[in-house]
C-alpha cells in the first residue's frame, strides 16, 4: 500500500513562526528578521514541508541539507539569497547535523497593503524562481544585503513612531531594487547557461512544432514548456528576456508563426487545416494571432508569395 504524503503545514503569522523555531516573541507582529544561527530546534516530521502565509526573503549560508521546490532540490552553499511569496510549499530535508548561517526576513501581506511595495511585489518574478534558481551573491553584494536587513530590525526594535512603518517600507524597496539587479548581473554572468537554456527550448519548440505533438496535445503552454526544461515559468521568461528581449510566451508564438509561415507557403492546405495542425480549436484564434503578429492575414501572407 502506498504511504499517505503528509499535507504541508501552514504557518499563517510571524508570531506562530517563531513559537515554531522557539524564538523569543517577535517585536512586530508584521514583520521580523531572524538570525538563523539562532535557531536550534529541529523540524517535526509534520514540518518538512511547510507554506508561509507571508513573504520571505533568506541568505544562507553553509546550510547542511538540501530544500525542494516542486520537483528540485537545491544544495546550498555561500552566498546563495531564495524569495517566497505567501502560499508556495516549501520542503525541506536535513542531514543528522544541521548547521544554519545567514539572515531570514519575513514580511506579512499585511504590512505593505496600503503601499505601491504592494503592487511591486507580486511584480518581482524572482519570487515564483524555484529554489535551484536562487540568486548567488558576491561578498560584496551579500554584505550590502545583510546591511539593509540589519537596518530594518533596528528600526523596528527602535521607539514606534509615525514614520517607522515608512522607513521599513523604504528599506524592504530598497533590498528588493539591488535584488533585482544582482539577478540581472547573474543572468549576464552566466550568459553559458542561459545561452544552453535558449537552445534547448528551440529544440523542445521544434520537435513539438515539427511533430504531431500540436495536435495531440494543444499549443503548449509557458508552464508545460518550463516544467519540460526543470525551471519555473518566470525564471523561464527572465531569462529569456535577457538574452532576446522576448518572454518565453513570446518565443512559444514566434515558433508558432514561424510553422504557419512555412505550411502556407510550401502547401496547399486551407488556413482552417493549418489552424488545426497548429493545435487552434477555432481558426478565428488562429487568424488573429497571425495578424497580430504579421500585421496581414494567413491568407494575405500566403497570397504575397503567389
Amino acid at each position: 500500500m502506498k504511504k499517505e504524503s503528509t499535507p504541508p503545514y501552514v504557518i499563517t503569522s510571524i508570531s506562530e513562526l517563531h513559537r515554531l523555531l522557539e524564538l523569543p516573541k517577535p517585536a512586530h507582529p508584521l514583520v521580523s528578521v531572524i538570525n538563523l544561527n539562532d535557531i536550534q530546534c529541529h523540524l517535526t516530521e509534520t514540518m518538512r514541508s511547510v507554506i508561509y502565509n507571508f513573504y520571505s526573503i533568506c541568505t544562507k549560508k553553509d546550510f547542511k541539507g538540501k530544500m525542494k521546490y516542486g520537483q528540485s532540490y537545491y544544495d546550498f552553499d555561500d552566498g546563495i539569497m531564495t524569495f517566497f511569496s505567501p502560499g508556495q510549499v516549501i520542503s525541506t530535508t536535513e542531514t543528522d547535523e544541521i548547521s544554519l548561517c545567514g539572515i531570514w526576513l519575513v514580511v506579512h501581506p499585511d504590512f505593505v497593503r496600503n503601499y505601491p511595495l504592494a503592487k511591486r511585489l507580486k511584480e518581482y518574478g524572482f519570487f515564483s524562481y524555484a529554489v535551484h534558481e536562487a540568486l548567488h551573491l558576491s561578498e560584496k553584494e551579500e554584505t550590502m544585503v545583510t546591511s539593509i536587513m540589519r537596518n530594518i530590525e533596528q528600526e523596528y526594535y527602535s521607539a514606534i513612531d509615525g514614520y517607522s512603518q515608512d522607513v521599513i517600507i523604504a528599506h524592504i524597496d530598497l533590498l528588493l531594487s539591488y535584488s533585482n539587479r544582482f539577478y540581472n548581473r547573474q543572468f549576464i554572468t552566466r550568459k553559458n547557461a542561459s545561452n544552453d537554456l535558449l537552445i534547448r527550448l528551440e529544440a523542445l519548440l521544434s520537435a513539438y512544432f515539427d511533430g504531431n505533438l500540436v495536435q495531440e496535445q494543444g499549443l503548449p503552454t509557458v508552464h508545460s514548456i518550463a516544467e519540460q526544461l526543470n525551471v519555473s515559468p518566470n525564471y523561464l521568461s527572465d531569462t529569456l528576456r535577457s538574452l532576446t528581449g522576448q518572454n518565453a510566451q513570446q518565443h512559444i508564438h514566434g515558433k508558432l508563426i514561424e510553422k504557419a509561415k512555412e505550411i502556407l507557403t510550401t502547401t496547399s492546405l486551407s488556413v482552417g487545416e493549418i489552424a488545426y495542425r497548429l493545435g487552434f480549436e477555432y481558426p478565428q484564434s488562429f487568424n488573429k494571432l497571425f495578424k497580430s503578429k504579421t500585421s496581414v492575414s494567413p491568407l494575405e501572407f500566403r497570397q504575397s508569395f503567389n
